[in-house]
């Protein structure tokens, strides 16, 4: 199972393995705190992407798209995320941005997803 959650959020047993998919390390967050197993900044949207984006809901459409042909060039990487879900059973995605339902986690799980 591949689920999304936010960083700042509490961290719980059913979060299983966690991975952080934000390619910045997330404001007044300590590493303890974060309780992050592994920091996949690869396979966030590029700085231009992201930049671009700048989290608005009207680009969401076209940045799914964008962020979508990126990601056919780490397919290892996906690969990764697939083999630690089939391994550990629960992923976790985790992000930092405000807006949970337009963030890089909910398209990378989609394109997990498929």
């Amino acid at each position: 199972m591949i689920r999304i959650k936010r960083i700042y959020e509490q961290v719980a047993e059913e979060d299983g393995f966690r991975i952080l998919v934000d390619r910045l390390w997330p404001r007044g967050l300590s590493k303890e705190k974060a309780k992050v197993d592994l920091w996949m900044k690869e396979v966030a949207p590029s700085g231009e992407l992201r930049k671009w984006f700048s989290h608005d809901p009207a680009k969401w459409a076209e940045f799914k798209k964008k962020y979508e042909k990126e990601l056919v060039a780490k397919q290892p990487l996906l690969k990764e995320i697939r083999r630690m879900e089939k391994d550990k059973g629960t992923v976790t995605l985790l992000y930092s941005a405000r807006d949970v339902e337009h963030n890089n986690a909910v398209a990378l799980k989609a394109v997990l997803e498929k």
